[in-house]
């Protein structure tokens, strides 16, 4: 989050590129992507008893918050905007990294949800 705060505070990412409307969105995508995943793994390390589905909603609902906080604070930085387009895009990062966790062995390793037990038969 901190990482995302600077980045946000910087008055100009562009890297001169052709594709750089591109590369800074999937950025955003990736960015909150992993904040997400970070949270889910953090949360179900404090919440063990907590069903996977909520954890995976708590940690959505941070990344969230902290994507609209975060278009909030380049509003007033000079050469930046804030957008709700980028919040949008951030969702899908989000979306994204909870789809991953949840249906993936992601999930399971980082300890978002219980791990399959083999049936006995």
């Amino acid at each position: 989050m901190g990482l995302v705060w600077f980045l946000s505070a910087q008055p100009d990412l562009s890297s001169g590129l052709k594709q750089d409307f591109v590369l800074r969105k999937a950025a955003h995508v990736t960015e909150f992507a992993l904040l997400t995943v970070l949270w889910a793994r953090a949360l179900a390390g404090l919440l063990p008893r907590a069903r996977e589905g909520r954890v995976l909603l708590a940690a959505a609902a941070v990344a969230l918050a902290w994507a609209a906080i975060d278009e909030r604070h380049q509003h007033f930085v000079q050469g930046r905007v804030g957008s709700p387009r980028d919040v949008a895009i951030d969702a899908i990062g989000i979306v994204l990294a909870v789809l991953l966790l949840r249906l993936t062995p992601l999930g399971a390793r980082l300890g978002v949800r219980p791990r399959s037990r083999a049936r006995a038969t």
